[in-house]
């Protein structure tokens, strides 16, 4: 989620790498001042020499971005939740609460200033937003991490064609094989999921069970549409707003609270009766704790994105992408599991090939200066609205 949580923009890496060096505009006040040098070199030399660490700004965003996903399948697992809203509209405040504090405490040097004729215009886009991370939290409440994680690939082919289509962009040959991969392993996933919820089980219990993975399916092509929407329209209007590094996170956020706090009021049940069988005492401390974090783990994903590519690359951030498909469809087959079958292994690592062959697809066109796959002539965007995404889609 948010959102949450990938391949599809390019990270404006030589631009600045993360938010915190220079002030761009004054907001929500001037930043305190300096604080006194720390006595400890020791310790002051350690955070130096661990923040230019390639190794710990990989580990770092591999953990965030796959504690995010455990998280989001922990809190909308539930045999009874159907309070979806309200977690998002949780997350985004959480998300924008963090964000505000950074800039008070003088973290957050590089934050546009909340201006309305920007806000309006872009309302549309955090509009896109509620749905993309509504319709992945009800795909990932139906469907099991490894082919939720599996599915979200095709997202990649329909923004490819929407390059395409609609700003003049290119698919190469390499790209194309990792679009057939892409679209094997989901059908070996789907295959897998269908085969395991109708072998030993009843009629009716099979019949439930394929009911749920219908469900999951459903939901789970109509997050690909919106984030598909969600991406190109973002890419359309974020440079003419000159936004930056966390700007894109601080709009989103903000903007999609109203929206899911009146959806969440108008559509979903406040009852206590509905609270106790969405919040049961015995798991009630964990969700809320859950929760909490799923919105401060979109601030982490965006600094460990920002971190990665500031001390590594761009080339080594998709590659670490592409990479970490496997750890966090493992982690669903640990925490929650998930059956494993032949099929579902066979679909989990054609996927990660996949993502391996549309990662070298990238490397070899930026070789050749032709462009940044999908497209040719696609611009650069900021580290904050690629690790928006990357919260979003986990």
């Amino acid at each position: 989620m948010s959102n949450k949580k990938n391949e599809d923009i390019e990270m404006r890496a030589a631009e600045s790498g993360n938010d915190f060096e220079g002030e761009k505009d004054p907001f929500l006040g001037k930043p305190p001042s300096p604080s006194r040098p720390r006595r400890d070199s020791g310790l002051v030399a350690y955070i130096e020499k661990l923040d230019h660490s390639p190794g710990a700004s990989i580990l770092a965003y591999c953990l965030s971005s796959i504690s995010m996903t455990v998280v989001n399948k922990y809190v909308v697992s539930g045999s009874s939740w159907n309070l979806n809203f309200f977690y998002l509209a949780v997350q985004s405040t959480v998300c924008t609460l963090a964000i505000v504090l950074s800039k008070h405490a003088g973290l957050l040097k590089n934050l546009a200033p909340l201006d309305a004729t920007k806000a309006r215009k872009w309302f549309p886009i955090s509009l896109l937003l509620v749905g993309m991370i509504y319709t992945g939290a009800k795909a990932l409440q139906f469907l099991s991490v490894p082919v939720y994680t599996i599915f979200k690939n095709l997202t990649i082919i329909v923004i490819a064609y929407g390059e395409v289509l609609w700003f003049g962009g290119s698919v190469t040959p390499l790209t194309l094989l990792s679009f057939g991969l892409m679209v094997l392993s989901s059908v070996v996933a789907a295959w897998a999921d269908i085969q395991a919820a109708i072998s030993g089980a009843h009629s009716v219990e099979a019949s439930d069970a394929l009911a749920t993975l219908n469900a999951g399916y459903a939901w789970m092509g109509l997050n690909v549409v919106c984030s598909s929407s969600f991406v190109l329209g973002m890419r359309k209007v974020i440079k003419k707003m000159n936004f930056k590094d966390y700007d894109t996170m601080f709009y989103n956020n903000l903007l999609t609270i109203p929206v899911l706090v009146v959806c969440s009021l108008l559509v979903e049940d406040w009852s206590a009766e509905n609270l106790a069988r969405n919040f049961p005492e015995e798991t009630r401390n964990k969700m809320i704790i859950g929760m909490v974090y799923s919105g401060l783990a979109a601030i982490f994903i965006s600094y460990c994105s920002a971190w990665c590519i500031r001390v590594t690359s761009s080339t080594t951030y998709s590659m670490v992408g592409a990479l970490n498909k496997l750890p966090i469809a493992i982690s669903g087959l640990i925490f929650f599991d998930a059956p494993i079958t032949f099929g579902s292994v066979t679909a989990i690592f054609i996927g990660f090939v996949s993502g391996l062959v549309y990662a070298w697809a990238k490397v070899r066109q930026k070789a050749q200066d032709v462009g940044i796959l999908p497209t040719s002539n696609k611009p650069t965007m900021s580290a904050s609205a690629q690790s928006n995404r990357d919260a979003a889609n986990s």
